[in-house]
């Protein structure tokens, strides 16, 4: 009765109602076009091409598209060179003193900055665009039946096509950051995902109703239970933050300073504060042995996703690289510094360098234990998969998706419950108003 008290209170404010409305639509229009294969491809003879894709990062690829990596669709690539471009930006922030400045220059830094990484990622759908083509020609087991059209004229056609995909896909994005929700890219990813779950469900059901041994519906029961904890466990990660207290020696009040030495504030600092990124790196870099692994014999043990070596090195590179993400994207010198500025202290520490060390002294203790935690569960899937589970089912039990899932979806409610609790603002404003004139 709360949830229809909640919807109905949601549907009744115009704007958020516009909003929703709008970020539906969007999606509708993106798994749609995912569903439109490219021009001069066969749709009936892409079997081999779904079979290429079950595991692996090719797996996350067509995860992450809502399986229009596999469909060779018009948005085969989806909105990943965007991700690449976005990532890469990041990270050249780091060096480039032109990035560096653009940080700094607030709102129209950050329009520049946008419209590098749309150039960027333009620049590398061309690049991965060929590629595809190359691998479903060559790689991926396909035809020359799967193919009406050959010759320049595919090559040519399909290059644009991507390209324009990609495009179409970022400005969904950002039409739904601006217009809808919020959070229009990572709702994509997480829609395509999620497009992959009846599919996934009813073929691990039907593997464990018809299999003689399987479990039947009691094992299927356990797993819904199993799921639903790291579920759970995935919430405590995304949301678990180490509270820094701090303190405010005066603060301007009402255009007058008043002494406010009571007063306390906290810093927030995220448990897990890298995301999904050390996973997406780790997962760029275990490719690597993958597709030299037939080349190089000592590199065939880290081939199987689902093997031991493979996620032991998976797990360590993913801790690594939460050190590594968590140092460049939290600036605790600046944070420190911006503190200082406020008329802020953390009670019993000196402020500037002082300050400055012990935050980044913090954040170090609790990413420790926030990485070990991020890999257990990116390795999930492959447990999952030793104890029967089918490929793509298991899949949902962590790692990058599930993951990704959490994080949108607690965003995207958290986004629409400041909608709300600035209409009941509205409403005591109002109401305030109203008093006033009637005492009048």
């Amino acid at each position: 009765m709360n949830l229809i008290n909640r919807l109905k209170e949601i549907f009744s404010i115009e704007e958020l109602k516009n909003k929703i409305l709008l970020t539906i639509g969007l999606i509708a229009v993106y798994r749609f076009m995912a569903a439109v294969p490219l021009p001069g491809v066969d749709p009936l003879q892409l079997a081999a091409l779904k079979d290429s894709t079950q595991g692996g990062l090719l797996g996350l690829l067509n995860a992450f598209t809502g399986g229009a990596f596999a469909r060779a669709s018009v948005m085969a690539l989806g909105i990943m060179p965007y991700i690449s471009a976005s990532i890469v930006v990041q990270l050249m922030g780091i060096a480039v003193p032109y990035l560096q400045k653009l940080q700094k220059d607030g709102e129209s830094g950050r329009k520049k900055i946008t419209q590098i990484t749309r150039w960027l990622t333009i620049g590398i759908t061309l690049v991965q665009a060929p590629t595809y083509i190359t691998a479903i020609k060559t790689q991926f087991g396909l035809g020359p039946e799967a193919f009406l059209v050959s010759g320049a004229t595919f090559w040519v056609s399909s290059i644009i096509i991507l390209t324009a995909g990609t495009i179409f896909a970022m400005w969904l994005g950002e039409r739904i950051t601006d217009k809808g929700v919020g959070n229009g890219i990572s709702l994509l990813i997480t829609v395509g995902i999620i497009a992959n779950f009846p599919a996934a469900f009813l073929q691990e059901f039907v593997a464990k109703t018809t299999n003689a041994g399987a479990g039947g519906i009691m094992m299927i029961l356990i797993e819904i239970i199993v799921w639903l904890v790291v579920i759970l466990l995935t919430v405590l990660l995304v949301t678990a933050v180490r509270k820094i207290a701090v303190q405010y020696a005066r603060r301007t009040v009402a255009g007058s300073v008043q002494n406010v030495a009571g007063s306390r504030d906290y810093i927030p600092l995220k448990l897990n504060a890298a995301g999904v990124m050390p996973i997406i790196f780790a997962q760029a870099i275990m490719f690597l042995p993958m597709a030299l692994g037939n080349k190089f014999p000592f590199l065939s043990g880290l081939t199987d996703i689902n093997g031991l070596s493979y996620n032991l090195i998976f797990a360590i590179l993913i801790i690594v690289f939460s050190f590594f993400y968590t140092a460049i994207t939290i600036p605790t010198n600046k944070m420190a510094d911006d503190l200082k500025r406020s008329g802020g202290f953390i009670p019993g520490i000196r402020p500037g360098k002082d300050t400055a060390d012990r935050l980044d002294s913090v954040l170090s203790r609790i990413t420790f234990p926030g990485s070990i935690f991020l890999a257990a569960l990116s390795i999930l899937p492959a447990i999952a998969f030793q104890f029967g589970i089918q490929q793509s089912w298991a899949m949902f039990y962590g790692g990058t998706s599930l993951i990704i899932m959490v994080g949108v979806a607690i965003d995207t409610l958290q986004q629409i419950n400041s909608y709300l609790l600035n209409r009941h603002y509205d409403g005591l404003m109002k109401a305030g108003n109203s008093n006033r004139k009637s005492n009048k």
